[in-house]
């Protein structure tokens, strides 16, 4: 009976506890992730604001043009703040990918982590998962609320220059737009899942200038196709890889003059049915199994 009464119960993690605070402690360590969207966010906010003076005369003006011509019109500086967050999140991930394994060697930060009670995998998942996961849900609050302040903004200079907002709400149709940008921020992250595995890699691989180790391998495959064969399918490849989902992801011709607020522009059958999709996620999980071998054998640089 005493034995039962001093028994210690057992403590067990989680399984996704450590994996957890490995993405927190990114996310701690490196603030770019949250503020760069932010910062992008407030200067376009600051734009759009100055902007809104010239509004209600735009409104005036749209009496005369269709309704396919005024929802364009309107929602176009919406989609713009979309684009902008949008980019923000692929630039930042691009440059955490080139320093999240290479720079805890440089700082010698490695040799912490490796006596922790985390394993490589985890280390190197919990890495990608930052601008796979984290980067894409900040960016789409971040987005959103952007938005919602733009429309807040506008609605308020058109109230106080006596104009209606009813025109401004009725073209502005926020939640197709909400869903039309969760939709192309998810397939933008599993478009380039190829290129961050790339970077992790080689993040993992080189001791220093990860940039030019991450782009040589490519000039200088476009520079031997040109002169032994004179094409460039490589730059073709690149440009699909880069542009390619907005293609195949929905159906009508992107980039142009086309504003996607529609639930009918999407396409994501022919998406999912994409060569490129699929070639793509296997490089890129042979690129973070690779980078998970080369962490178990790296020392401080």
């Amino acid at each position: 009976m005493s034995d039962a009464m001093n028994a210690v119960p057992e403590y067990r993690v989680a399984p996704t506890r450590p994996m957890y605070w490995s993405i927190l402690r990114e996310v701690w360590e490196n603030r770019s992730v949250y503020m760069a969207p932010l910062i992008v966010a407030t200067v376009f906010l600051f734009g759009f604001l100055i902007s809104t003076f010239r509004l209600p005369g735009k409104i005036r003006a749209m009496e005369t043009l269709p309704s396919a011509g005024k929802s364009a019109a309107l929602v176009m500086p919406y989609s713009m703040a979309a684009s902008m967050v949008l980019l923000t999140w692929f630039i930042v991930g691009m440059f955490y990918c080139l320093d999240a394994l290479n720079g805890e060697r440089r700082d010698r930060s490695i040799l912490f982590w490796k006596s922790m009670p985390v394993s490589d995998r985890q280390t190197v998942l919990s890495k990608a998962a930052i601008p796979a996961l984290v980067l894409p849900i900040l960016t789409f609050i971040v987005a959103l609320v952007t938005q919602f302040i733009m429309l807040i903004l506008s609605t308020a200079v058109l109230v106080m220059n006596g104009i209606n907002p009813v025109t401004l709400w009725a073209n502005v149709p926020l939640l197709s737009m909400t869903a039309v940008m969760f939709y192309g921020l998810t397939v933008h992250v599993l478009w380039y899942a190829p290129i961050y595995g790339w970077l992790l890699l080689v993040s993992a691989w080189a001791k220093r200038t990860t940039f030019l180790w991450a782009v040589l391998p490519f000039v200088t495959f476009f520079i031997v196709e040109r002169i032994a064969f004179g094409t460039r399918n490589g730059v073709a490849m690149l440009r699909y890889r880069l542009l390619g989902a907005m293609t195949e992801a929905f159906s009508v011709k992107v980039p142009g003059n086309t504003v996607l607020t529609r639930l009918s522009q999407l396409d994501p059958l022919r998406f999912l049915s994409t060569s490129g999709l699929w070639i793509g996620l296997i490089f890129a999980a042979v690129c973070l199994v690779a980078a998970i071998r080369l962490r178990r054998n790296r020392e401080p640089i």
